[in-house]
């Protein structure tokens, strides 16, 4: 059996479904389960979207779909109650890593964020796990040049804001700002720094509010939509949560 986060599924035929799992090893894979929607002994509640499993699964040559026979749970986004805010969250994990994962292309860097991500996620948290995965997807995918200086005249940001805009990687100090730039904020700047050097659970224990690097989550989202060329139906949802959600949850976590 192989480590997998299931990402997505779709009904085909009366009971079976095809199934978009990302593997450990193997990277992204879309497999066929027969019966799925009937046999509970080998899926129950396995195939929910953001669900950690052991995966069994055979491939033939030459066939795209690989038979997907058993899936055993390590951890299911079902252990808690799910409310609006979380599901927003595991919607977008799943949409960006289905979106930005090519078939069979190992990346175990992605595995073990989204599994750290996923964690705080399960302990009723939000906006921290929703903006480290951001940012560091960004950042996975190459899509994010070095953001301590200017990405025109390379100077660097010394405790003043820096700029993004809609149509350019990386950040531009005060003097190449477009216009429409929008400002990323000093203090967020020194929070993409430590989530690049600390793991997320070193920053779990502080508040984590929807309005904490809310300008680093847009800065990340951006970038995001922009390598994909298009709009991410998760990152709408996320955007319309209410600051009267705070962190999503009646725990006091973030």
């Amino acid at each position: 059996m192989i480590e997998a986060l299931i990402l997505r599924t779709w009904p085909v035929h009366e009971a079976d479904q095809i199934v978009s799992f990302f593997t450990r090893d193997q990277g992204k894979l879309k497999g066929i389960a027969k019966s799925a929607a009937k046999s509970r002994k080998r899926f129950g509640g396995a195939l929910e979207p953001m669900t950690y499993v052991l995966a069994s699964y055979a491939e033939k040559p030459r066939q795209e779909l690989v038979r997907l026979d058993a899936c055993e749970i390590v951890a299911s986004p079902l252990s808690e109650p799910v409310d609006y805010g979380r599901a927003a969250a595991l919607e977008f994990f799943a949409e960006v890593l289905e979106e930005t994962l090519q078939d069979r292309d190992p990346q175990d860097a992605v595995f073990r964020l989204t599994v750290a991500v996923l964690e705080q996620t399960r302990a009723g948290r939000i906006w921290l796990p929703v903006t480290y995965f951001g940012v560091w997807m960004v950042r996975l995918m190459g899509w994010m040049p070095e953001i301590i200086g200017c990405t025109i005249c390379g100077r660097r940001f010394a405790g003043e804001p820096a700029y993004f805009e809609s149509q350019r990687d990386g950040l531009v100090c005060a003097e190449h700002r477009h216009p429409a730039a929008r400002a990323l904020s000093a203090e967020s700047l020194r929070t993409a720094a430590r989530m690049f050097r600390e793991p997320i659970a070193a920053l779990a224990a502080e508040e984590w509010p929807q309005n904490r690097a809310a300008d680093l989550r847009r800065f990340a989202l951006q970038g995001l939509e922009r390598h994909l060329e298009k709009r991410l139906r998760s990152v709408q949802a996320l955007n319309q949560l209410g600051e009267s959600r705070g962190n999503g949850s009646p725990r006091k976590a973030g």
